[in-house]
C-alpha cells in the first residue's frame, strides 16, 4: 500500500507552498491531500478536500463563516471539521501521517487538530511558531515542531529548501510507521518516574521484562503523568506503576512539574491494577530566575540544587500530610491498588546522608498515608529506600498480584 500524508493549511493564502510541498512529498512515493482550511477566500490550487467540506464537517458551512467573519468561531468549527475527517480516514487506514502550515492562527488550529490524533501518527507542524515555548501546541501528543526561520510567504531558495526538508520528514515517518501498531502480545505497565528514583526505575523494568510485562516509562514532569493517563484512557496501558508523584507535590505547592486536577484520578475511573509510591515527593522543583541562589522562603529548609537554575527544597511535614490527604480524595475509588511506602527515604535526595534527609517530615507523611488510603487499599511499609531492591521487588511482586486479582 502506496502511505498517504494529509497536508493541512489555508490555501487561499498559501497555494505555492502547498503545491510546493505537496509535489516534494509525492516525489518521494508518498500520496499527499491536501485540506484546505482556509476560510475568507478562495483557495489558489486544487484541493481535495475543500474549506466548505471542513466546515461542514465541523458542524457549520462555508458561508456562515465567512457572513459572521469571527477568527475565533471560524477556527473552532474548521479544527473539529479537519479532526473529525483525519479520525475517519484514520480508522479506514486512508492516512499514514499528517503535516501542517502555519503561522500564528494556522499553527493554533492545526495543533488542535493534532493533539487529537492518536498518538504514533506522524505529525509534523511546518510553522513560524516553532521557537520558543511550543507547549501549547504540542501539549502532551507526540507533535514534532519544525521552524520555517522565515515567514510561510512565497517560494524563494530558503523556503523551497525547508519545506524539502519538511516533506522529507513527513514522507519518512508515514511510511515508516505505515503499519504501526501499539498492541502488544504482552500486558503493558505504565511507569512514572523522575530523575532521583531512575536506578530504582531501571531495576524495576528489568524484573517486569523477565516476568513478561512490557513498560512504558514516563518522565513525571507535568506532561509525562497526563500523557501515561492518556494512554490508559485510549486502552495502551493496562496496568501502573506509580512511581514518581512529584507532579503532586508542585501541582500543590508551586513547583515546575506540576500537574493538573485529574492526575491519578484516571486508573482510579478505570478500575486499573495500580501499585503508588510517594516517590520524589520530598522535594519540590522550583525553577530559578538567578542560577544557584536560594530563595528567601525557603531558606530554612533542607534543599538541593538538581541543576543551576532547579532548586529542590524539601516539602515539610505539614505539606506531606496535604499530599496523602490529597492522594486519597484522587484515588478514593481505585480498585487493585496497593500503596508501597519506602521507610527509608522517598528519592535519592532523602535517604541518610542525601542533603534532604528529614525522619521527621518522613513520618509525618508516612503516618498520613496510613489515615488517608489504608481505606482505599492496602498501606504497606517497607523497610527499604525507594530505589532499593528490596523495595523494587516488593513494588514488583505486589503490582503482579494486583494485575492477576483484576483478571480473576
Amino acid at each position: 500500500m502506496t502511505p498517504s500524508a494529509a497536508i493541512l493549511a489555508t490555501a487561499d493564502t498559501k497555494g505555492q507552498e502547498i503545491a510546493f510541498l505537496r509535489d516534494q512529498i509525492t516525489a518521494q512515493g508518498v500520496t499527499a491531500e491536501v485540506f484546505d482550511f482556509g476560510v475568507m477566500g478562495d483557495p489558489q490550487i486544487a484541493v481535495d478536500v475543500s474549506a466548505d467540506q471542513i466546515a461542514r464537517a465541523g458542524g457549520s458551512d462555508l458561508a456562515t463563516l465567512r457572513q459572521d467573519g469571527k477568527r475565533e468561531e471560524a477556527s473552532a468549527v474548521m479544527s473539529a471539521g479537519m479532526t473529525t475527517l483525519l479520525l475517519e480516514r484514520l480508522a479506514k487506514g486512508q492516512v499514514q501521517g499528517v503535516i501542517g502550515l502555519g503561522g500564528t492562527q494556522g499553527t493554533a488550529a492545526i495543533a488542535t487538530v493534532m493533539q487529537a490524533l492518536p498518538y504514533g501518527v506522524p505529525k509534523v507542524m511546518f510553522s513560524t511558531m516553532a521557537s520558543g515555548d511550543t507547549s501549547s501546541y504540542v501539549g502532551i501528543r507526540d507533535v514534532t515542531m519544525m521552524f520555517s526561520v522565515s515567514d510561510i510567504l512565497g517560494l524563494n531558495p530558503f523556503s523551497r529548501a525547508m519545506l524539502t526538508n519538511a516533506a522529507g520528514a513527513i514522507a519518512g515517518m508515514a511510511t515508516a510507521g505505515a503499519d504501526l501498531n501499539f498492541q502488544s502480545d504482552r500486558p503493558v505497565i505504565g511507569m512514572t518516574n523522575l530523575g532521583v528514583l531512575t536506578q530504582g526505575t531501571m531495576q524495576a523494568v528489568k524484573l517486569l521484562n523477565d516476568k513478561g510485562y512490557e513498560v512504558i516509562v514516563f518522565h513525571a514532569v507535568g506532561s509525562g503523568g497526563a500523557a501515561m493517563e492518556a494512554m490508559m484512557r485510549e486502552g495502551v496501558i493496562s496496568a501502573v506503576f506509580d512511581y514518581g508523584l512529584g507532579e503532586l507535590a508542585d501541582q500543590m505547592f508551586g513547583g515546575i512539574r506540576a500537574c493538573d486536577d485529574t492526575r491519578l484520578t484516571v486508573a482510579a475511573e478505570l478500575g486499573l491494577a495500580q501499585v503508588i509510591v510517594p516517590g520524589g515527593i520530598d522535594h519540590l522543583g522550583i525553577l530559578l530566575d538567578e542560577p544557584n541562589t536560594v530563595p528567601d522562603q525557603y531558606a530554612n529548609r533542607p534543599y538541593a540544587f538538581h541543576n543551576p537554575v532547579i532548586f529542590v527544597p524539601r516539602t515539610t511535614a505539614e505539606e506531606g500530610q496535604q499530599m496523602m490527604a490529597e492522594l486519597g480524595r484522587r484515588a478514593a475509588h481505585a480498585k487493585h491498588t496497593s500503596f508501597l511506602l519506602p521507610m527509608k527515604g522517598g528519592s535519592a535526595y532523602s535517604v541518610e546522608g542525601g542533603p534532604l534527609h528529614d525522619k521527621e517530615a518522613d513520618k509525618a507523611l508516612f503516618a498520613a498515608a496510613h489515615d488517608a488510603l489504608s481505606g482505599i487499599g492496602p498501606v504497606i511499609e517497607v523497610d527499604a529506600a525507594a530505589e532499593d531492591a528490596a523495595f523494587i521487588e516488593r513494588a514488583v511482586d505486589t503490582l503482579i498480584a494486583n494485575i492477576e486479582a483484576a483478571g480473576e
